[in-house]
C-alpha cells in the first residue's frame, strides 16, 4: 500500500469533516438535475401511444453499446447555485477545519471566480477546493535538501509531544537505507525515555546514537557529536532536542545556546533546522512556527499525527502564511508512515476525493 493510499484511508476525520461538509453545503439547497422534456408532437400528425415496455430479463446488465455510450449511468448529482450564501457556508466550514480565516477567505474567493451563479455539484466543489489547496502547497512541497558538506547538521526542534524523537528515527532509517552514513545525538538529556526511544530506532536502522548522562548540557553534547560525526566521515548528524513550550523563555534560550555552540564548530551549521509540528494542535501550530523561527531559524517543517485529527487544514494555513518548505508528513508510528510531502495527493485526501 502506497503512503498516500494510507493517508487517504487514515485521514478519515479530516476528509470526512471537509468532504462531508462540502456534501452538506450542496445538499442544503440543492436543485435536482433537470429532466429532458419530452418533445411535443408535431401539428397535424396523429399521436402514437408508446408500446408497453418489454419485460426486462432477471440479469439487468447494459449491452455493449450502452456501456460504450455511457447509458445506464448513475443519476446526475444534485447541484446548488454558487451564491454569496453558499460561499459563506464554505468559508465557515474551512475555518472549522483549521484552515484559518485569511486562508479560507482567499480560497473561497478563488473558487468563486468564474463560477458565481453557476450550479455546481459536491464533486465539482471538492475538485475546485483540491485544486486551490494544491496551488497553495505545491511551492512548499520540497524534500529535505542534501548538501555536499560533511557532516550536514540537522537540528530537530518542537514542543513537547510533537513527535520529534520518532521523526528523527524514521528519517535516519530512511537516509541510512538510501546509503547515507548517519549519526544521531540524543540532545534531550532531561528525559530518559527520549534517549531510550532514540537508541531503539538507532538499533533498527544501524545508526549510532550519542548520549550523555541525564541532566548534562545539551549544547556540549551537540558540540561533541559534531566532532565525532566529522571524524567518522558521516554524511548527516541529526540532533534531537528537548521538547519545549514556546512560551517558556528559559527553555527557548537553551535552544538558542545550542545553536550558538554548534556555530562555534561550524559557522554554517545547522544546515537544516526542522520544526516538528503535531497536527492535532490546530491553529496553535502557527504561533509555534513564529516563535521557533525567531530563535532557531527554522528552515523546514515536518507535520506528524495527520491520522489523528479532524483539522488537517492547518497545514494549508501554514503553507499560505509562512511559505516554509514542508519536507515530510506522518500518519502513524511505523517506519513507512513518514514520507515526503506531495501537494496534490494531500489535497485530494484532505477533501475526501
Amino acid at each position: 500500500m502506497s503512503f498516500f493510499t494510507k493517508l487517504r484511508d487514515r485521514l478519515t476525520k479530516s476528509s470526512s469533516k471537509i468532504g462531508g461538509g462540502l456534501d452538506d453545503i450542496v445538499a442544503e439547497r440543492a436543485e435536482p438535475a433537470p429532466r429532458q422534456p419530452e418533445p411535443p408532437p408535431q401539428q397535424g400528425q396523429p399521436q402514437v401511444q408508446p408500446a408497453p415496455p418489454a419485460p426486462r430479463p432477471v440479469e439487468n446488465r447494459p449491452g455493449f453499446v450502452g456501456r460504450l455510450l455511457g447509458r445506464d449511468a448513475a443519476p446526475a448529482e444534485p447541484r446548488r447555485e454558487l451564491d454569496d450564501a453558499m460561499l459563506e457556508d464554505l468559508e465557515d466550514m474551512l475555518i472549522a477545519a483549521d484552515m484559518g480565516t485569511d486562508t479560507a477567505l482567499r480560497v473561497t474567493a478563488n473558487i468563486a471566480e468564474g463560477r458565481m451563479g453557476r450550479r455546481v455539484s459536491a464533486t465539482e466543489l471538492k475538485q475546485a477546493l483540491a485544486d486551490e489547496v494544491t496551488r497553495i502547497m505545491t511551492p512548499v512541497a520540497r524534500p529535505l535538501p542534501l548538501y555536499p558538506k560533511k557532516p550536514q547538521v540537522v537540528l530537530v526542534v518542537g514542543v513537547n509531544g510533537s513527535g520529534k524523537t520518532t521523526t528523527i528515527g524514521k528519517l535516519a532509517s530512511q537516509f541510512r537505507a538510501a546509503g547515507k552514513k548517519v549519526v544521531i545525538a540524543a540532545g534531550d538529556t532531561f528525559r530518559a525515555a527520549a534517549v531510550e526511544q532514540l537508541q531503539v530506532w538507532g538499533q533498527r536502522a544501524g545508526v549510532p546514537v550519542m548520549v550523555a548522562p541525564q541532566g548534562s548540557d545539551p549544547a556540549s553534547l551537540a558540540y561533541d557529536a559534531m566532532t565525532r560525526a566529522e571524524a567518522e566521515g558521516a554524511d548527516l548528524l541529526m540532533i534531537d532536542t528537548a521538547g519545549r513550550l514556546q512560551n517558556r523563555a528559559d527553555l527557548m534560550e537553551e535552544l538558542a545556546k545550542i545553536v550558538r555552540v554548534i556555530r562555534k564548530k561550524d559557522p554554517t551549521a545547522p544546515h537544516n533546522t526542522l520544526l516538528v509540528l503535531d497536527a492535532t494542535t490546530g491553529q496553535n501550530a502557527l504561533s509555534q512556527v513564529e516563535t521557533f523561527r525567531k530563535l532557531a531559524d527554522v528552515s523546514g517543517l515536518v507535520m506528524t499525527k495527520l491520522d489523528g485529527t479532524a483539522r488537517g487544514g492547518v497545514l494549508v494555513a501554514l503553507a499560505d502564511r509562512f511559505g516554509l518548505p514542508i519536507h515530510a508528513i506522518g500518519v502513524g508510528e511505523q517506519i513507512d508512515d513518514l514520507d515526503a510531502f506531495d501537494a496534490g495527493e494531500f489535497a485530494r485526501a484532505l477533501v475526501g476525493l
